[in-house]
């Protein structure tokens, strides 16, 4: 059952985008006005900034279900239910975000954007993120009423865990990239950075700069990652609300995450397999779990297989791989 459906409750999720973009504004015109490094304990204290937005909301969240359905009996375990919903959802897509940083370090390493100028990229990337998860969510929730499409996401879950556990990674040669190579032929390119600028004039010519087209791929990169994680969230909830906040949150607190991490990702070798262990996990659920337990896989059940799966995929990257890094480094 959908509580919060999008056509009665459009103000909500209206005022929700509106704080996003109060939250964003704040972010780019006070804390991130200038250009410059972030630092590692700035990226960990935004970390926690985004994970105590998300946690307060769902606490705000839990109050609001309660108020909206007194008069319901079973207000308290529906609000309770709901919330634990939200915490697994946020929790799923916070792990599959770590693909994300991953794809960023190597983008940024090989359009050689430095450190400082990051943020700026990371910003713009994540806003359009915003828009295009949205425009997902709202197909998503419509075609997931039909079980063939639900059977046909969970398969392809299980196909990308297994993809990762089977196939050795390799970079993109982006050089070699179809949409490079057609950025080069339809606009100018220019291969100098000019300060934090996107676009510059030459000879009373437009270019692109370098920025600008790591940015397009930051961005290619999430539409490409969002065919996963938009129906994963979904195998834990069809309430739309759900999906839509809980990808928000963990997309808010992407960037703060990659300046984190960055630093540290080598020495998260095998964190590849937890996330793909997730996948075929939400796949199952998708595909088999959720109608061998008549309708609906435990929701409790599921956050604790999940934080197993991941806490065990780090703390095994952790003992086991204590060989120096040879992964791409960001540059400074």
């Amino acid at each position: 059952m959908v509580y919060f459906a999008i056509s009665e409750y459009w103000w909500l999720y209206l005022g929700f985008v509106g704080f996003v973009a109060l939250v964003l504004s704040i972010d780019l015109g006070i804390f991130h006005k200038k250009a410059h490094v972030i630092s590692m304990k700035e990226a960990a204290a935004w970390t926690g900034v985004w994970v105590t937005c998300a946690l307060l909301f769902n606490i705000i969240f839990y109050f609001y279900v309660l108020h909206v359905l007194k008069q319901n009996s079973e207000a308290d375990i529906i609000a309770k239910h709901l919330a634990m919903e939200f915490t697994t959802g946020f929790l799923i897509e916070k792990a599959l975000a770590i693909d994300n940083i991953f794809i960023f370090a190597f983008v940024f390493s090989y359009f050689r954007i430095p450190r400082m100028y990051q943020h700026r990229i990371l910003f713009w990337g994540i806003f359009g993120a915003l828009i295009f998860r949205g425009i997902f969510i709202a197909i998503g929730s419509k075609l997931m009423q039909y079980q063939a499409v639900v059977i046909f996401f969970g398969v392809l879950l299980i196909v990308t865990g297994v993809r990762m556990l089977v196939l050795r990674e390799k970079p993109p040669d982006l050089s070699k990239n179809f949409l490079v190579r057609q950025m080069n032929q339809l606009f100018n390119v220019d291969a100098k950075l000019s300060d934090d600028h996107f676009f510059i004039t030459k000879d009373h010519k437009v270019f692109l700069t370098p920025l600008f087209v790591a940015l397009i791929f930051i961005e290619l990169s999430d539409i490409i990652f969002s065919i996963d994680s938009v129906p994963a969230i979904f195998a834990i909830t069809n309430e739309p609300l759900i999906v839509f906040t809980s990808n928000v949150f963990a997309i808010l607190g992407l960037r703060s995450m990659y300046f984190l991490l960055s630093e540290a990702m080598g020495k998260f070798k095998y964190i590849k397999f937890g996330l793909a262990g997730v996948l075929i996990f939400v796949g199952l659920k998708m595909t088999f779990l959720n109608n061998y337990y008549k309708g609906h896989f435990p929701i409790w059940l599921s956050l604790i297989i999940i934080v197993l799966i991941l806490t065990t995929s780090i703390v095994v990257s952790l003992v086991l791989d204590k060989k120096p890094s040879s992964s791409t480094k960001v540059l400074r």
